[in-house]
């Protein structure tokens, strides 16, 4: 019996609400530091050494921070897979990490010294790194595979959402840097409480009877007796490597935005931060569109592969316009483009990881590792960028990397195998019943 064959109740409206606004708070206060706040802080335009030293200095904070991310979710998620008795399982940890990333926050914009700054940082990517790993395993824990692509697009689409909004926020009142952490504190906590309290969320003693019955097939996937084991099974470890890669490349191609616009086109500050909010506007409306589109396909299909490789395809095309023709409209054009690649293969990638769990009884764990590493790919992506800005003195070397590695991380991806899921049993049971009973693997 394979995991997604497991009979889990179809959720409401109002499950779906609330889950995208927890993610819509977490990618806010996550992104708009990285996409604005940070390069703002760490900007060294006066410097003897020059802007490139500040580029360099903020890859290393968000690099540094995402290592600290990658150690906590998958910590997380663990131990709340391990919680056992009438207490809920994910909400504690739920709760607990946006309040971490909420009070670094408030420490990140009060710090005027690289090293504060690269401090409070490590704390707010723990902070959402806990937090993420709690709502991500809500996926498997509560929904049949069938609203798994749903639910994913709306942590897919929150992303680009809360992007625009951090930075419209910020540049729109004309916020200072400390005032921007303010108000990114005060929604991740009051929005991540409400939405982890309201949430349902099943204790451990009142988990799904049929979790013993996955337990056979589970194991024989993931080996006991190792913590991570679920590493070892060949589709997973394929999933979140190219997971993985496709976020480096992205972060490659958004990261950067502020210091290309400045510093590649030759922007003035205020006309930089003006032109952000644009490019960010025109990323956000293509990720919300794609991933919305290219979740129900997924569903309606029940087969996720040859989508996630043509999303990373597009995601590629947009790197490669800006090396061919580095303008501000090619730049509006190139976000569009890739808020396509990226909006659907988000949603498409993590429905895929969803479909392809080792372990029925570690969702938290597996999953954690799932969205860690799309948050390294992030966060890893402006300390290789600035490095390749180090190296030739300017962009297209950057914009180079990023298409390659969107569509290396495509074809990593496709190297997972599918499984059947209920839509996919259903239509080779009308086509071919003994077929259909066969096997769970789709080559």
């Amino acid at each position: 019996m394979s995991e997604t064959q497991i009979t889990r109740a179809r959720v409401g409206r109002a499950w779906f609400t609330l889950f995208t606004l927890a993610w819509i708070a977490l990618w806010t206060a996550q992104l708009t530091p990285l996409q604005l706040l940070l390069p703002l802080q760490l900007d060294t335009p006066d410097n003897e050494a020059g802007w490139v030293r500040g580029v360099v200095s903020s890859g290393i904070v968000l690099g540094v921070g995402g290592l600290a991310g990658v150690l906590a979710g998958p910590v997380a998620g663990a131990l709340s897979d391990r919680q056992s008795g009438s207490r809920p399982k994910r909400r504690p940890w739920a709760l607990a990490g946006v309040w971490i990333a909420a009070a670094c926050l408030l420490c990140t914009g009060a710090s005027t010294s690289a090293l504060g700054i690269g401090a409070a940082w490590v704390g707010v990517c723990i902070g959402t790194a806990v937090a993420s790993a709690a709502f991500a395993a809500m996926i498997a824990d509560q929904l049949p595979p069938e609203q798994r692509g749903a639910a994913s697009s709306a942590a897919s689409s929150a992303q680009a959402l809360g992007i625009v909004l951090g930075v419209g926020a910020v540049v729109l009142l004309g916020l200072s840097i400390a005032a921007g952490y303010v108000m990114l504190a005060i929604g991740v906590a009051v929005i991540g409480t409400l939405t982890a309290t309201l949430l349902p969320d099943p204790s451990g003693s009142t988990a799904p009877s049929h979790a013993m019955a996955a337990g056979a097939a589970s194991a024989a996937r993931a080996p006991e007796g190792h913590r991570f084991g679920s590493i070892r099974d060949h589709d997973f470890r394929w999933v979140l490597i190219g997971r993985l890669v496709v976020n480096i490349g992205n972060a490659l191609g958004t990261s950067l935005f502020l210091f290309f616009l400045l510093y590649g086109l030759g922007q003035e500050h205020a006309a930089a931060e003006d032109n952000l909010l644009i490019v960010v506007v025109v990323y956000t409306v293509f990720v919300v569109v794609a991933s919305v589109a290219a979740g129900l396909v997924s569903d309606r299909l029940g087969r996720r592969r040859g989508l996630a490789l043509a999303a990373t395809v597009v995601q590629a095309l947009s790197g490669v316009l800006l090396v061919v023709s580095p303008t501000f409209g090619t730049t509006i054009v190139a976000a569009g483009v890739m808020g396509v690649g990226y909006g659907a293969f988000s949603t498409v990638g993590l429905a895929f990881a969803t479909d392809v769990l080792p372990s029925e009884r570690d969702h938290g764990r597996d999953l954690g590792l799932v969205n860690t590493a799309a948050a390294l790919g992030q966060l890893l992506g402006p300390v290789i960028g600035a490095l390749l800005v180090a190296l030739v003195g300017g962009f297209w070397l950057v914009f180079s990397v990023a298409a390659v590695l969107s569509v290396a991380g495509g074809a990593l991806t496709v190297l997972a195998r599918e499984r059947a899921t209920a839509t996919t049993i259903t239509a080779a049971a009308a086509v071919d019943p003994a077929a259909a009973a066969g096997g769970n693997t789709l080559d």
